[in-house]
């Protein structure tokens, strides 16, 4: 049996994420359940697209992934579960599970015009494989993402959960895809992690230019290839372990350094 993940806002203070993990127990004893993080900033739908884009990659095939960053609970918004050609998805319609979904239908592990009609979102409307058929109106993660995400993996099929809703009706969060441009680059921050770090939108070009730059807040960045290869507390540009163009600053945040936020725009000069 493929294991299950889970990512929440939730923290660890509470008891939440193990009432979670209670309710994939009874229904799936020998389930592995492993935690991605219960770090994400309370309702920061944004952070949790990212960490998920982030993880997803490492998991085996058949892996079902439970996403609860969720500030829309109990109102109309659905409640979604996503199969892809290497996993499952489960979580709201917020756009947390959009980016990866997006990044399989960019850069497809099979021929790009079979992605899609690999990819099945639904929406849960089947109570038989919630916990209970009344649902508490704040607490979704409890009764009907993780008891769904067990019936999963005990090999329910997605389509019994509930009808099919076109991959292009979801919800999506506003983050632009990098253009490509004559003389540059252009992208955005996504995120940043503990450290500052800023991930920024830009794919990593093979090879990278040595001439490559990157803008940002009005000044010019080296690409580098490690953090302590510029002195302390200067900032740089590299590619980080996920691929994309980073910011950084060696020993300190690029982040609050830049005063940085979601959705700032980042160059990568050529010339």
């Amino acid at each position: 049996m493929a294991p299950l993940t889970l990512l929440t806002d939730f923290g660890l203070q509470d008891p939440y994420v193990g009432v979670m993990k209670g309710v994939i127990a009874t229904l799936v004893p020998t389930a592995q359940v492993i935690d991605l993080s219960h770090q994400i900033p309370p309702q920061d739908v944004v952070a949790a697209r990212l960490a998920l884009i982030l993880a997803y990659p490492y998991f085996p095939a058949g892996t079902v992934h439970v996403v609860v960053v969720d500030p829309g609970v109990g109102t109309d918004r659905r409640e979604l579960a996503i199969a892809l050609p290497q996993g499952y998805l489960v979580g709201p319609d917020n756009g947390v599970l959009m980016g990866v979904v997006q990044d399989q239908l960019a850069s497809p592990p099979v021929a790009p015009d079979k992605t899609e009609s690999l990819i099945t979102a639904v929406a849960l409307t089947q109570p038989q494989y919630w916990r209970t058929p009344t649902p508490s109106r704040t607490f979704h993660g409890r009764d009907i993402f993780a008891p769904v995400a067990a019936h999963l993996a005990l090999g329910v099929p997605i389509t019994a959960l509930g009808p099919e809703i076109p991959v292009p009706d979801l919800v999506t969060l506003p983050l632009d895809r990098p253009e490509a441009q004559s003389s540059d680059g252009v992208g955005q921050v996504q995120g940043y992690d503990r450290f500052g770090n800023l991930i920024t939108t830009l794919p990593a070009p093979v090879p990278l230019p040595s001439t490559a730059r990157v803008l940002f807040k009005n000044e010019t960045l080296p690409i580098g290839q490690t953090y302590g290869e510029v002195p302390i507390a200067t900032p740089l540009a590299l590619v980080g372990s996920h691929g994309w163009i980073e910011i950084a600053v060696n020993q300190g945040s690029a982040q609050a350094h830049f005063q940085a936020q979601v959705g700032d725009r980042v160059n990568m000069l050529w010339e």
